[in-house]
């Protein structure tokens, strides 16, 4: 029989108590301790204390086996936890108390371990800087720059931030929340807490105001500055995982590449084919042992932090990015250098104008790398009147993409300010498989324009590692919103949150002047 103990206790943060369980391989004994903190447990409020402990440890038998304690907390105002659940902003304070709270344990024996996926990794960023007994860390598939997590180039994201953040607010209370999808839609946007939940939300109207990354909110507490570069620095391993159609994707790469060379190296950076839950879509691709756990086994987790203890190999090659490269279908390791040269691709000729009705925004599949959804097949090529679709020639050889593509987009509106979307497809015999997408404004971008004069855009698409096979082509789709997933613009300059009223605009392509640029690998 198992000697495995499970107990809980109320760990006190700011006069409030958080619901935590404490699993051990045995009664008695010092080991090495896993923090996790959740929020994802609405579902326990009413189950038994006790129940709680034995299903919690059922779940973890595999870390018992190996001599560590697991510590799983409920994060404030979700599951049996106390307060009001207000995401990120009580998140430092609260992970703080429960890693002082392990310190004076009998039970620790001076080894502390993080483990999170998504929110859940969050709540360790928020922490930083880490004392000296934490040893490793496993942070699956989130971003640490909020901003990253809010906007793209002044965009809002609805399809991510926006409707996680009404589920999360306050989720335990009796509040009443007035709100659909279509609410992202109100003008002006500004009053959308006050509508939707019957009071201010001061974190989210600050985030309101602050589209551009330079504002002054980010870095405050409410911004998410405490979690910024929270890796940057550290003196432990760190196992990061994403992939190339999670929503975070490229602000991963950026926490990776930002790591100092000495923190790098101790780490790994592993990236699958899939997106925020590392598995297909209904209508997406299933590639050849693309999961993680397809490929290095599913106690890879266990491995990496067995390795840091010094009982057997990393399942990761240290300091280098483990990647599955898409349609080539296998597992890559290297450095995830830049592409030895650069290919640049005409997008036509001539010059196509359409209209763009802020109140008929068109909509795309798949949130591709910022936003939920992954990557699906597209609807087909110039679907709507406001969707421009264009293909590249079929390639003449097998080429292998890696690195972030880019594109110059030459454009002009009869608005003083408007949105340009992108979107890469690759063709196949199936239908068109989604591959980046990038946003921006005139205003944002330029600063200030002038209405009807033609000037050149610049975009920058999420790292990604793919193989275009011989007489394949791209699909380029240039629109002026993508609505499922960002918030739409107005077509008027200006604060967005502050707009009161929509105008259409009437927007150019100079086909002529405008580039897609793929960075390409030799081998």
């Amino acid at each position: 029989m198992s000697n495995f103990y499970a107990y809980y206790d109320y760990v006190i943060s700011r006069d409030t108590r958080l619901f935590t369980v404490i699993m051990l391989p045995s009664k008695e004994g010092k080991f090495p301790c896993i923090i996790t903190r959740s929020p994802y447990v609405d579902g326990d409020g009413d189950v038994a204390e006790s129940e709680l402990c034995q299903r919690y440890l059922s779940n973890n038998e595999k870390w018992m086996k190996h001599g560590y304690a697991v510590i799983s907390q409920h994060c404030r105002g979700r599951g049996k936890s106390e307060g009001d659940c207000i995401p990120y902003i009580n998140e430092r304070d609260d992970s703080r108390a429960l890693y002082d709270w392990v310190r004076e344990q009998d039970f620790y024996n001076g080894e502390m371990f993080f483990m999170g996926t998504s929110y859940l990794s969050s709540v360790h960023y928020c922490a930083a800087p880490y004392g000296e007994d934490v040893k490793g860390a496993l942070f699956n598939v989130q971003d640490s720059e909020r901003y990253n997590i809010c906007y793209r180039n002044g965009f809002l994201k609805k399809a991510l931030h926006c409707d996680w953040y009404v589920g999360m607010y306050k989720a335990k209370s009796k509040m009443k929340k007035h709100y659909t999808k279509g609410s992202f839609e109100t003008l002006p946007l500004s009053s959308f807490t006050k509508t939707v939940f019957g009071e201010s939300a001061e974190d989210f109207d600050e985030m309101l105001r602050s589209p551009s990354k330079d504002d002054p909110f980010w870095q405050t507490h409410n911004g998410g500055a405490d979690a910024r570069g929270a890796t940057d620095n550290v003196k432990f391993p760190i196992l990061f995982t994403t992939a190339f159609y999670d929503i975070y994707t490229g602000g991963i790469f950026d926490m990776w590449n930002k790591m100092s060379p000495e923190s790098r190296e101790r780490s790994a950076l592993v990236v699958s084919p899939y997106s925020h839950g590392d598995g297909p879509n209904e209508d997406g691709i299933a590639f050849p042992d693309g999961r993680r756990v397809d490929g290095f086994g599913e106690d890879y987790d266990l491995l990496w932090f067995e390795h840091i203890r010094g009982k057997g190999k990393s399942p990761f090659e240290k300091g280098k990015v483990t990647y599955y490269c898409i349609f080539e279908n296998r597992w890559r390791t290297d450095g995830f250098e830049i592409g030895e040269r650069e290919m640049t691709l005409p997008l036509g000729d001539g010059e196509v104008t359409y209209t763009y009705n802020p109140y008929d925004p068109p909509r795309f599949k798949g949130g591709l790398s910022c936003n939920f959804g992954g990557s699906v097949f597209q609807d087909p090529p110039n679907s709507r009147h406001d969707i421009i679709s264009v293909y590249t020639e079929p390639f003449e050889s097998d080429t292998l993409v890696k690195g972030k593509m880019t594109a110059r987009l030459r454009v002009s509106s009869d608005c003083c300010d408007t949105c340009f979307y992108m979107r890469v497809s690759i063709e196949k015999e199936r239908g068109d498989y989604g591959l980046r997408d990038d946003i921006t404004s005139l205003c944002y971008q330029l600063g200030d324009y002038t209405p009807n004069t033609p000037v050149d855009l610049s975009f920058s698409f999420d790292e990604h590692a793919f193989l275009i096979k011989k007489g394949e082509r791209l699909r380029i789709d240039i629109a002026s919103a993508d609505a499922e997933h960002y918030v739409r613009h107005t077509n008027q300059k200006g604060l967005f949150s502050e707009q009161e009223t929509a105008k259409i605009a009437r927007n150019t392509l100079y086909l002529q002047y405008s580039t897609l640029t793929l960075p390409i690998c030799e081998d």
